[in-house]
């Protein structure tokens, strides 16, 4: 079932997701060899956890910006975790399911400075945080590893 968090303001910040500068490159959905890509492109230290089912890729910028890619062993990103001192760059972030997820916000009202929380059957988006500091999830649910819980993306 479809459930989104309403609060007032939704319109503002979906402006502000959609108009900061791209900061990562992985997309959900998208291949494990973007995290080389990601890795020059914030000029972050690269930590590599292998886990059952999965690896983690966690990438450290020096401007603070943390960013978890989760990857399957078919080499497919299933999962993003973020924080750091701005929104990312959603459309990059989401890649081909950024449509649903604008969608959700636009059928189910507005958000203001409340968490935003899109549940959908193909993909669950978590955002909040406050100026200099956001964090937030993206996953594919029917993509997580067997034994996998999703709030192991974090």
């Amino acid at each position: 079932m479809n459930r989104l968090l309403q609060t007032p303001g939704a319109t503002a910040l979906l402006v502000l997701l959609l108009a900061l500068p791209g900061r990562m490159m992985a997309s959900l959905g998208g291949r494990a060899d973007s995290v080389q890509a990601d890795q020059i492109h914030l000029q972050a230290s690269l930590r590599t956890v292998a886990a059952q089912g999965y690896t983690m890729h966690e990438l450290h910028a020096p401007t603070g910006m943390m960013v978890r890619e989760f990857v399957s062993p078919a080499g497919v990103v299933f999962g993003l975790a973020w924080e750091g001192p701005w929104f990312p760059n959603m459309r990059q972030l989401l890649g081909s399911h950024f449509e649903e997820f604008t969608q959700a916000l636009s059928q189910n009202g507005s958000h203001g400075r409340r968490p935003i929380e899109v549940t959908l059957p193909t993909l669950v988006v978590h955002i909040a945080g406050h100026p200099r500091h956001y964090a937030g999830q993206a996953y594919l649910p029917d993509m997580l590893p067997q034994g996998m819980k999703a709030e192991e993306i974090r």
